[in-house]
Protein backbone atom coordinates (compact mmCIF):
# COMPACT_ATOMS: atom_id res chain seq x y z
CA UNK A 1 0.00 0.00 0.00
CA UNK A 2 1.14 3.48 -0.74
CA UNK A 3 1.76 5.80 2.17
CA UNK A 4 -1.09 8.24 2.57
CA UNK A 5 1.29 11.11 3.33
CA UNK A 6 2.24 13.01 0.20
CA UNK A 7 4.90 15.65 -0.09
CA UNK A 8 3.86 19.11 -1.12
CA UNK A 9 4.02 19.83 -4.81
CA UNK A 10 7.20 21.64 -5.77
CA UNK A 11 7.69 23.74 -8.89
CA UNK A 12 10.85 24.68 -10.70
CA UNK A 13 10.64 27.42 -13.30
CA UNK A 14 13.37 28.48 -15.68
CA UNK A 15 13.02 31.23 -18.26
CA UNK A 16 14.54 31.18 -21.68
CA UNK A 17 15.03 34.23 -23.85
CA UNK A 18 12.51 35.03 -26.57
CA UNK A 19 14.99 34.05 -29.25
CA UNK A 20 15.03 30.50 -27.95
CA UNK A 21 11.27 30.15 -28.15
CA UNK A 22 11.21 30.22 -31.95
CA UNK A 23 13.10 26.97 -32.25
CA UNK A 24 11.51 25.38 -29.23
CA UNK A 25 7.99 26.10 -30.42
CA UNK A 26 8.60 23.92 -33.45
CA UNK A 27 9.17 20.81 -31.43
CA UNK A 28 7.90 21.48 -27.94
CA UNK A 29 4.30 22.18 -27.05
CA UNK A 30 3.63 19.73 -24.28
CA UNK A 31 5.67 16.90 -22.85
CA UNK A 32 4.43 14.85 -19.95
CA UNK A 33 6.37 12.10 -18.27
CA UNK A 34 4.44 10.01 -15.79
CA UNK A 35 5.96 7.21 -13.77
CA UNK A 36 3.48 4.96 -12.06
CA UNK A 37 3.70 2.57 -9.19
CA UNK A 38 0.68 0.52 -8.24
CA UNK A 39 -1.27 2.67 -10.71
CA UNK A 40 -0.51 5.80 -8.75
CA UNK A 41 1.49 8.69 -10.25
CA UNK A 42 4.88 9.03 -8.66
CA UNK A 43 6.21 11.78 -10.83
CA UNK A 44 4.59 14.18 -13.26
CA UNK A 45 6.50 16.74 -15.24
CA UNK A 46 5.26 19.18 -17.85
CA UNK A 47 6.67 21.81 -20.15
CA UNK A 48 4.67 24.93 -20.89
CA UNK A 49 5.08 27.73 -23.41
CA UNK A 50 4.21 31.39 -23.13
CA UNK A 51 3.67 33.88 -25.90
CA UNK A 52 6.96 35.79 -25.74
CA UNK A 53 9.10 33.63 -23.54
CA UNK A 54 9.54 29.95 -23.08
CA UNK A 55 8.99 28.96 -19.51
CA UNK A 56 10.23 25.59 -18.52
CA UNK A 57 7.87 24.45 -15.81
CA UNK A 58 8.52 21.30 -13.88
CA UNK A 59 6.15 20.16 -11.20
CA UNK A 60 6.01 16.89 -9.40
CA UNK A 61 4.25 15.12 -6.60
CA UNK A 62 6.02 12.33 -4.80
CA UNK A 63 4.24 9.42 -3.18
CA UNK A 64 6.54 7.26 -1.15
CA UNK A 65 5.79 3.66 -0.25
CA UNK A 66 9.23 2.45 0.76
CA UNK A 67 12.82 3.53 1.19
CA UNK A 68 13.82 1.77 -2.03
CA UNK A 69 11.10 3.62 -3.90
CA UNK A 70 12.29 6.89 -2.38
CA UNK A 71 15.83 6.26 -3.59
CA UNK A 72 14.53 5.36 -7.03
CA UNK A 73 12.58 8.59 -7.16
CA UNK A 74 15.64 10.65 -6.27
CA UNK A 75 17.62 8.96 -9.04
CA UNK A 76 14.82 9.56 -11.53
CA UNK A 77 14.56 13.19 -10.51
CA UNK A 78 18.30 13.66 -11.00
CA UNK A 79 18.17 12.06 -14.44
CA UNK A 80 15.18 14.13 -15.45
CA UNK A 81 16.73 17.41 -14.36
CA UNK A 82 19.77 16.56 -16.47
CA UNK A 83 17.43 16.04 -19.42
CA UNK A 84 15.51 19.21 -18.67
CA UNK A 85 18.35 21.62 -18.05
CA UNK A 86 20.73 20.18 -20.62
CA UNK A 87 18.88 21.29 -23.78
CA UNK A 88 18.01 24.64 -22.22
CA UNK A 89 21.63 25.39 -21.35
CA UNK A 90 22.80 24.35 -24.82
CA UNK A 91 20.19 26.64 -26.37
CA UNK A 92 21.28 29.50 -24.12
CA UNK A 93 24.92 29.01 -25.17
CA UNK A 94 23.94 29.19 -28.85
CA UNK A 95 22.12 32.45 -28.28
CA UNK A 96 24.92 34.23 -26.41
CA UNK A 97 25.25 37.87 -27.39
CA UNK A 98 27.93 40.47 -26.91
CA UNK A 99 31.61 40.28 -26.05
CA UNK A 100 33.60 39.44 -22.96
CA UNK A 101 37.20 39.84 -21.89
CA UNK A 102 39.48 36.82 -22.08
CA UNK A 103 42.47 37.11 -19.74
CA UNK A 104 45.73 35.44 -20.71
CA UNK A 105 48.39 34.86 -18.05
CA UNK A 106 51.69 33.66 -19.48
CA UNK A 107 54.21 31.99 -17.16
CA UNK A 108 57.39 29.90 -17.63
CA UNK A 109 55.25 26.83 -16.98
CA UNK A 110 52.63 27.66 -19.61
CA UNK A 111 49.59 29.80 -20.31
CA UNK A 112 46.33 30.25 -18.41
CA UNK A 113 43.11 31.62 -19.88
CA UNK A 114 40.58 33.22 -17.51
CA UNK A 115 37.05 34.56 -17.68
CA UNK A 116 35.85 37.00 -15.01
CA UNK A 117 32.28 37.09 -13.70
CA UNK A 118 29.94 39.95 -14.58
CA UNK A 119 28.14 39.73 -11.25
CA UNK A 120 31.32 40.56 -9.32
CA UNK A 121 31.62 43.87 -11.20
CA UNK A 122 34.04 45.70 -8.91
CA UNK A 123 36.54 42.85 -8.88
CA UNK A 124 36.22 42.34 -12.63
CA UNK A 125 36.66 46.03 -13.44
CA UNK A 126 39.64 46.35 -11.10
CA UNK A 127 41.46 43.29 -12.49
CA UNK A 128 40.87 44.44 -16.07
CA UNK A 129 42.12 47.94 -15.25
CA UNK A 130 45.33 46.69 -13.64
CA UNK A 131 45.93 44.17 -16.41
CA UNK A 132 45.49 46.78 -19.14
CA UNK A 133 47.83 49.16 -17.34
CA UNK A 134 50.53 46.45 -17.19
CA UNK A 135 50.42 46.35 -13.38
CA UNK A 136 50.71 42.55 -13.25
CA UNK A 137 53.51 42.22 -15.81
CA UNK A 138 56.66 41.10 -14.04
CA UNK A 139 54.89 40.14 -10.82
CA UNK A 140 55.14 36.53 -9.69
CA UNK A 141 53.15 33.69 -8.27
CA UNK A 142 54.90 34.18 -4.96
CA UNK A 143 53.09 31.52 -2.92
CA UNK A 144 52.44 27.97 -4.12
CA UNK A 145 50.87 25.15 -2.14
CA UNK A 146 50.44 21.87 -4.00
CA UNK A 147 47.01 20.40 -3.38
CA UNK A 148 45.67 23.83 -2.44
CA UNK A 149 46.30 26.93 -4.55
CA UNK A 150 48.75 29.34 -6.22
CA UNK A 151 48.82 33.05 -5.29
CA UNK A 152 50.15 36.10 -7.09
CA UNK A 153 49.59 39.74 -7.97
CA UNK A 154 51.82 41.38 -5.34
CA UNK A 155 53.69 44.40 -6.78
CA UNK A 156 56.46 43.81 -4.21
CA UNK A 157 57.35 40.62 -6.05
CA UNK A 158 58.82 42.73 -8.87
CA UNK A 159 61.59 44.05 -6.63
CA UNK A 160 63.22 40.75 -5.75
CA UNK A 161 63.13 41.61 -2.04
CA UNK A 162 61.65 38.40 -0.69
CA UNK A 163 61.17 39.88 2.79
CA UNK A 164 58.35 42.12 1.60
CA UNK A 165 56.63 39.73 -0.80
CA UNK A 166 53.07 38.95 0.20
CA UNK A 167 52.29 42.32 1.75
CA UNK A 168 52.06 44.50 -1.36
CA UNK A 169 48.97 46.10 -2.86
CA UNK A 170 48.03 49.07 -5.05
CA UNK A 171 47.01 51.13 -2.02
CA UNK A 172 43.35 50.20 -1.74
CA UNK A 173 40.98 47.33 -1.07
CA UNK A 174 37.81 46.20 -2.86
CA UNK A 175 34.48 45.63 -1.08
CA UNK A 176 33.58 41.97 -0.78
CA UNK A 177 31.40 40.53 -3.55
CA UNK A 178 30.91 37.09 -2.06
CA UNK A 179 28.19 35.16 -3.88
CA UNK A 180 27.23 31.70 -2.56
CA UNK A 181 26.79 30.33 -6.09
CA UNK A 182 30.49 30.72 -6.82
CA UNK A 183 32.45 27.92 -5.22
CA UNK A 184 36.16 27.27 -4.83
CA UNK A 185 36.27 24.64 -7.56
CA UNK A 186 39.42 23.69 -9.41
CA UNK A 187 40.56 26.70 -11.42
CA UNK A 188 38.45 29.22 -9.50
CA UNK A 189 40.02 32.70 -9.36
CA UNK A 190 39.53 34.47 -6.02
CA UNK A 191 40.77 37.58 -4.27
CA UNK A 192 43.28 37.33 -1.44
CA UNK A 193 42.63 39.41 1.67
CA UNK A 194 43.63 40.10 5.25
CA UNK A 195 42.20 37.85 7.97
CA UNK A 196 38.84 38.43 9.64
CA UNK A 197 40.33 39.79 12.87
CA UNK A 198 41.80 42.72 10.93
CA UNK A 199 39.25 42.74 8.14
CA UNK A 200 35.76 41.84 9.42
CA UNK A 201 34.12 43.08 6.20
CA UNK A 202 36.19 40.58 4.19
CA UNK A 203 37.40 43.30 1.82
CA UNK A 204 39.69 42.02 -0.91
CA UNK A 205 43.25 42.98 -1.73
CA UNK A 206 43.40 45.50 -4.53
CA UNK A 207 45.61 43.24 -6.63
CA UNK A 208 46.51 39.90 -5.05
CA UNK A 209 44.57 36.86 -6.20
CA UNK A 210 44.81 33.10 -6.00
CA UNK A 211 43.76 30.21 -8.21
CA UNK A 212 42.51 26.92 -6.76
CA UNK A 213 44.79 24.00 -7.69
CA UNK A 214 43.13 21.21 -5.70
CA UNK A 215 41.26 18.99 -8.16
CA UNK A 216 38.44 18.51 -5.65
CA UNK A 217 38.22 22.20 -4.88
CA UNK A 218 38.69 23.93 -1.53
CA UNK A 219 35.14 24.17 -0.11
CA UNK A 220 36.42 25.34 3.29
CA UNK A 221 37.03 28.73 1.64
CA UNK A 222 33.52 29.04 0.20
CA UNK A 223 31.68 32.23 1.19
CA UNK A 224 34.76 33.53 2.97
CA UNK A 225 36.59 35.01 -0.03
CA UNK A 226 35.32 36.62 -3.23
CA UNK A 227 35.46 34.22 -6.17
CA UNK A 228 35.38 36.41 -9.27
CA UNK A 229 36.58 34.28 -12.18
CA UNK A 230 37.39 30.88 -13.61
CA UNK A 231 40.29 29.36 -15.53
CA UNK A 232 38.85 28.08 -18.81
CA UNK A 233 42.09 26.73 -20.26
CA UNK A 234 45.40 25.66 -18.74
CA UNK A 235 44.34 23.74 -15.63
CA UNK A 236 47.41 21.55 -16.10
CA UNK A 237 49.57 24.69 -15.92
CA UNK A 238 48.20 25.40 -12.43
CA UNK A 239 49.40 21.93 -11.41
CA UNK A 240 52.84 22.58 -12.88
CA UNK A 241 53.18 25.89 -11.04
CA UNK A 242 52.02 24.37 -7.75
CA UNK A 243 54.57 21.55 -8.02
CA UNK A 244 57.64 23.79 -8.44
CA UNK A 245 60.39 23.54 -5.81
CA UNK A 246 59.86 25.98 -2.96
CA UNK A 247 61.44 27.18 0.23
CA UNK A 248 60.25 28.91 3.39
CA UNK A 249 56.79 30.48 3.49
CA UNK A 250 55.81 28.53 0.35
CA UNK A 251 57.97 30.80 -1.83
CA UNK A 252 59.10 29.24 -5.13
CA UNK A 253 62.87 28.90 -5.32
CA UNK A 254 62.84 30.25 -8.88
CA UNK A 255 60.60 33.22 -9.71
CA UNK A 256 57.39 32.30 -11.52
CA UNK A 257 56.78 35.55 -13.39
CA UNK A 258 53.60 36.44 -15.23
CA UNK A 259 52.62 38.56 -18.20
CA UNK A 260 48.93 39.43 -18.33
CA UNK A 261 46.96 40.65 -21.32
CA UNK A 262 43.27 41.29 -22.03
CA UNK A 263 41.54 40.31 -25.25
CA UNK A 264 38.02 41.20 -26.36
CA UNK A 265 36.21 38.17 -27.71
CA UNK A 266 32.64 37.21 -28.50
CA UNK A 267 31.03 35.25 -25.71
CA UNK A 268 29.83 32.68 -28.22
CA UNK A 269 33.41 32.10 -29.36
CA UNK A 270 34.70 31.77 -25.80
CA UNK A 271 31.94 29.29 -24.98
CA UNK A 272 32.66 27.19 -28.04
CA UNK A 273 36.45 27.31 -28.02
CA UNK A 274 36.92 26.68 -24.30
CA UNK A 275 33.72 24.73 -23.63
CA UNK A 276 32.80 27.34 -21.07
CA UNK A 277 29.23 27.74 -19.85
CA UNK A 278 28.06 31.27 -19.11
Amino acid sequence: MLCSVRSSCKRFVGDAEEGQSRSLRKNLVSYVLCLESQKQPLLRLKFGLEQKKVKLKVSFTIVESSMSQSRRLKQLLLIFFMLVTGPASVMAQKNLKGKDQLITITTPQGTLKLVLFDDTPQHKANFLKLAREGFYNGTTFHRIVQGFMIQGGDPNSKTGDRNNIGTGNPGYTIPAEILPKYKHVRGAVAAARMGDHMNPKKESSGSQFYIVENHRGTPMLDEAYTVFGQVVDGLDVIDKIASQPKGARDRPISDITMEVKVEEMKKKKIAKKYKYTY
